[in-house]
């Protein structure tokens, strides 16, 4: 199934808008996540951040979309700018347009469940894997892995 568009109001950690068919060619990781969130603290993030270290840049992009669906007033923008900080992320971070109904609309586009969320793009921009809740690195990195490697074939 071919990606949804992204519906982000603002990037963090990039100078530019990011759209998935700029990054067409590329394995593409988006961590969906809350910044109150336990599960995408202490699961969530860390894989992307790791992901993000393990993979060239050049073949694997990480993004993440803070998709907030409760506590609006205490996840803003101005929030989300020191969590990143403090947190040390330094891929780029979407912030999900809120939605008409109770889902912000990246995260309903994609049918995600909740968050943490790990969406896996391949290089031509089908979902090829689609995690809600804790995903093990090793699985994970198969999972690119395994992209990475048919596109060498072809």
């Amino acid at each position: 199934m071919q990606a949804p568009d992204l519906f982000i109001s603002q990037w963090f950690n990039t100078d530019q808008d990011i759209s998935l068919v700029s990054l067409r060619g590329k394995v593409v990781v988006i961590e969906a996540f809350q910044m109150l969130c336990p599960g995408c603290v202490l699961h969530g993030i860390p894989l992307a951040q790791t992901v993000r270290r393990t993979f060239p840049e050049d073949k694997v992009a990480v993004i993440g979309i803070h998709t907030v669906f409760e506590h609006h007033d205490a996840m803003t923008p101005v929030s989300l700018k020191a969590f990143l900080h403090e947190y040390r992320i330094q891929f780029p971070v979407g912030v999900d347009n809120r939605g008409a109904g109770p889902l912000p609309e990246t995260m309903a586009a994609y049918a995600m469940r909740g968050t943490p969320s790990l969406i896996v793009l391949d290089q031509v921009g089908q979902i090829a894997a689609h995690h809600f809740g804790q995903v093990s690195e090793m699985h994970v990195g198969a999972q690119i892995a395994t992209l990475l490697a048919r596109a060498e074939q072809d």
